[in-house]
């Protein structure tokens, strides 16, 4: 009898997106995790980035608070997931890539996804649709004529890595 291949395997879109969230995982920030990552049209990843500090610059030194003063908290200091993946594919053309994001680009972001020539941005929330910076991000987004965007849409609630060895 021959064997079927198994169901309920990752899709593309569901691979790259997790690649997103675990990398998100690497990200010092107390407060928010965001990962991205790069993929090519021959399903490669490419690039892989999370949010934090720029390397060298000390973790321990620069502020990671929200409120107060500008310049301390965390906003003026920290590089986006988006960015990252972008400089971490430095020597790789981006033209007609894909960049999978847990949540949607803010205005900075998205110059940047647009100016690389990426395509398409698959997204899984877009929690800040009402912040000037998400809505100015999609404004740049309607009329830009090689970049398009979209929400992830999957069945699954979740993915549990295991760390046990295989028997």
């Amino acid at each position: 009898m021959k064997e079927s291949k198994r169901t309920g395997y990752l899709s593309w879109d569901e691979y790259f997106m997790a690649v997103a969230l675990l990398s998100a995982e690497r990200s010092k920030d107390p407060n928010t995790q965001v990962g991205a990552c790069v993929a090519n049209e021959q399903n490669k990843i490419v690039g892989v980035g999370y949010n934090g500090f720029p390397i060298g610059c000390s973790d321990d030194e620069l502020p990671w608070g929200r409120a107060g003063d500008f310049l301390d908290t965390k906003y003026p200091y920290v590089c986006h997931a988006e960015l990252n993946a972008v400089l971490n594919a430095i020597s790789t053309d981006l033209r007609d890539c894909r960049i999978y994001v847990g949540l949607f680009p803010c205005n900075e972001c998205t110059k940047v996804i647009i100016q690389a020539g990426i395509k398409e941005i698959i997204y899984l929330s877009d929690k800040y649709a009402d912040s000037d910076q998400v809505k100015a991000s999609k404004r740049m987004l309607k009329t830009s004529p090689h970049t398009s965007y979209r929400q992830l849409t999957t069945m699954r609630e979740k993915l549990v890595l295991n760390f046990e060895v295989p028997r």
